[in-house]
């Protein structure tokens, strides 16, 4: 392995520890938990990428071959970490913040976690206005 791999390779192995460190203080420092996603869904995910990437690029350069393994692992990653990320933010809003006290949404449709989509809101008029013409 030559010097410049090894120098390459630390760096991401740095960088990779920085980003780790960061985000674990951020996720247990920062007050709410809104904050509380960006530590580990932002930087600790680049962390994890750097030490994969680092592992990729060290298995490269040792033994001739390019490991698919750790590509796969930080796609996977990068890939389910927004996600679950979203996920997490629409369910603390719908448990702690009410439909008046959000910011408007810039959109003409509303938040989606308290307003129907346009075809449901209007399935459901219909269906009001059937059931009242019926009674």
């Amino acid at each position: 392995m030559s010097g410049i791999a090894e120098i390459v390779i630390s760096v991401f192995i740095v960088l990779g520890g920085l980003f780790g460190l960061v985000g674990s203080f951020g996720l247990v420092k920062l007050p709410n938990t809104m904050q509380r996603l960006h530590g580990p869904t932002k930087a600790t995910t680049l962390g994890i990428g750097c030490a994969l990437i680092a592992s990729m690029l060290y298995f490269f350069s040792s033994k001739g071959s390019v490991s698919f393994h750790e590509l796969l692992i930080t796609l996977f990653l990068f890939l389910t970490a927004p996600i679950s990320a979203n996920f997490i933010a629409k369910a603390y809003i719908v448990r702690n913040i009410e439909k008046p006290e959000l910011p408007a949404s810039g959109g003409e449709y509303g938040w989606s976690v308290y307003d129907d989509p346009p075809a449901l809101s209007q399935e459901k008029e219909s269906e009001r206005e059937r059931s009242g013409s019926i009674t």
